[in-house]
C-alpha cells in the first residue's frame, strides 16, 4: 500500500515539485545568508576578519557599537574593516560610533574604507581608523555642523491659527516654528553651533593626529572628493573595499583566504523603506529624531 507522500505526490505532483523545489531554495537562500554573515565561520576557530557596515543617515548607533564592541572583545577577530556609505547624521550617535572606532582601534587594526559618501558625520566616524582608504570620487570631508530651523507664522495667519506657548525661561522655546526668531536666541543657536564644531575639530585632530589649526582651517563645510581629501592629509590612500582588505591583512600579517565576520545584522523594514521611497527618500529616522526644540542640529 503506498504511503501518504506517495498518494499525495501521485494526486498533485505540481504541487509536490513545487513545494520541494521551495524548500531546496529555501535551504540554499539560508546557507548563503549564513555565510553572509559570518555565521558558520563561529565554529571555525583561528584568525578571522571583521567588517563593520556604517549605511545611511547616522541616527541610532546601538546595533553599531554593539557590533564594533563584539569584534573587539572576539580575540579571533585579528582586525576589522570600517565600510562607510554615509552622508552624516546626528551629532551625539556620530560621537558614539567615533568612540566605539577608537577603542576597537585601540586594540587591533581598523581600516576605513569610503564608498560614495563618507561625509560630516560619515567622515567623523572614520577618523580613529589604523588606516582610511577612499575612492578617487568619494565625497568626503564636510567638516561641520547646521541647524536647520522653519518658520510657518506667515502660514499660520493666513489660515487664521494664533500659537502661543508657556515657559519657564525665555530660551526654552528658542527656534519655535510659530514666531520670529530673536536675536539673542540667533546668538545661542550660533554659539552651540560653534561648540559642536569645536568638537568636531578637536576628535578628527586627535584621530588622523594632525594640528587642530590644520583641521580648523578645512573645516569651513565643503565636501573633498577622495582626491582632493588625500592631498590635504583628511585620508590616507586611495582604493576600495578590496585595497582595504588587502592593506588590513598586511597589517595583521595575514595571508589567503580569511574568513569574515559582517554586520550589524539588516533588519527588514519594508514598510519604512515604501514610506520613504514614497515619499521622495524621505529619512523618517532623521525626520523623527534629530529635532531640538524645532532645530534640526546634524553633522551633515
Amino acid at each position: 500500500m503506498p504511503n501518504n507522500n506517495e498518494c499525495f505526490r501521485r494526486r498533485r505532483p505540481a504541487v509536490f515539485w513545487f513545494m520541494i523545489l521551495a524548500a531546496a531554495l529555501v535551504l540554499v537562500w539560508g546557507t548563503k545568508a549564513a555565510l553572509l554573515s559570518g555565521n558558520l565561520f563561529r565554529e571555525a576557530t583561528g584568525p578571522k576578519l571583521g567588517l563593520v557596515r556604517i549605511e545611511g543617515t547616522i541616527v541610532d548607533p546601538e546595533k553599531i557599537d554593539d557590533w564594533i564592541k563584539e569584534l573587539r572583545e572576539d580575540d579571533d577577530v585579528k582586525g576589522v574593516v570600517v565600510r562607510i556609505n554615509s552622508p552624516g547624521g546626528v551629532v551625539g550617535p556620530s560621537q558614539e560610533i567615533y568612540e566605539a572606532v577608537k577603542r576597537l582601534a585601540g586594540k587591533k587594526p581598523v581600516v576605513a574604507s569610503m564608498g560614495a559618501v563618507a561625509a560630516s558625520g560619515g567622515y567623523y566616524v572614520a577618523c580613529p581608523a589604523t588606516e582610511i582608504i577612499a575612492n578617487p570620487g568619494t565625497l568626503t570631508g564636510s567638516i561641520g555642523v547646521k541647524a536647520e530651523l522653519v518658520n510657518a507664522q506667515n502660514l499660520l495667519d493666513k489660515v487664521g491659527v494664533t500659537f502661543f506657548s508657556v515657559t519657564s525661561g525665555k530660551l526654552k522655546d528658542a527656534g519655535c516654528p510659530f514666531r520670529p526668531m530673536t536675536d539673542e536666541e540667533k546668538a545661542y543657536f550660533e554659539s552651540m553651533v560653534q561648540d559642536l564644531k569645536r568638537q568636531f575639530v578637536r576628535d578628527v585632530a586627535a584621530g588622523r593626529k594632525m594640528d587642530p589649526a590644520r583641521i580648523d582651517e578645512l573645516a569651513d563645510g565643503r565636501a573633498y572628493s577622495g582626491e582632493q581629501a588625500l592631498a590635504v592629509g583628511l585620508v590616507d590612500k586611495m582604493g576600495g573595499l578590496e585595497d582595504a582588505f588587502d592593506d588590513l591583512k598586511k597589517l595583521c600579517n595575514l595571508e589567503g583566504k580569511v574568513p569574515l565576520l559582517t554586520g550589524p545584522k539588516k533588519e527588514k523594514r519594508w514598510l519604512r523603506d515604501l514610506l520613504e521611497s514614497s515619499l521622495g527618500h524621505l529619512d523618517l529616522d532623521s525626520l523623527m529624531n534629530n529635532t531640538f526644540a524645532g532645530a534640526r542640529v546634524s553633522y551633515e
